[in-house]
């Protein structure tokens, strides 16, 4: 799973890398970012690829009454997302969530009450995208709109599945060569294939025991 990210890269290396414009550049946090308190993301959609948008974690479906449902939400499992409600209808709206690192917690015993957290990045710290899916939501309240996102997990690689033991799973991680093939088609098939042949290259670095 994925809920607790990295992004740490300014305004300039941002649009530099995504050769995309940020829409609004003084929502841009740098930073560590916990999916549990739901904050605003720099997110690229497939539908605007030119700039960089800002959008909730946590995706919320049009029926969806209220937020609740936000933690919950916060990673998708690709293998199905065609079958869950939060997510069948969303398929096609494709985006990638920029980062350069997430964290993970090892558990060093059977009910994870002692565990290792781990810093996951590329060498020398290099952006990278998470695959994940948008939605704009209107509250039934207010009629507000809310842009919000749901980062995309599947089985854990090699490194992966040593350090997030308890549920082996990882995001799914796009390098560049793969981030306009995801946004543009959006093929999940081929897109496992390429994840399973070609593992991130991360580095991991133990943090601290909890």
């Amino acid at each position: 799973m994925c809920f607790h990210s990295k992004q740490s890269k300014d305004a300039q290396t941002l649009e530099k890398r995504y050769n995309a414009t940020i829409e609004k550049p003084a929502m841009l946090n740098s930073g560590d970012f916990n999916g549990f308190e739901h904050p605003h993301c720099a997110v690229i959609t497939n539908n605007n690829q030119q700039q960089i948008q800002f959008s909730q974690w946590g995706l919320l479906p049009q029926w969806a009454k209220d937020k609740e449902l936000q933690n919950s939400t916060l990673n998708a499992k690709f293998e199905t997302i065609h079958e869950k409600s939060s997510f069948k209808n969303y398929s096609s709206q494709r985006c990638l969530i920029p980062a350069d690192g997430f964290y993970e917690w090892q558990w060093l015993d059977s009910r994870g009450k002692q565990k290792l957290k781990y810093l996951l990045h590329l060498p020398g710290n290099e952006l990278f995208s998470f695959a994940g899916l948008w939605n704009v939501w209107n509250n039934p309240t207010d009629g507000s709109a809310l842009h919000t996102f749901t980062i995309l997990t599947t089985e854990a690689n090699a490194l992966m599945s040593e350090i997030h033991n308890s549920k082996k799973r990882m995001p799914m991680i796009l390098t560049p060569d793969i981030e306009k093939d995801w946004l543009n088609t959006g093929h999940l098939e081929l897109l496992n294939d390429y994840l399973q042949a070609k593992p991130l290259g991360a580095v991991s670095e133990q943090l601290s025991l909890f």
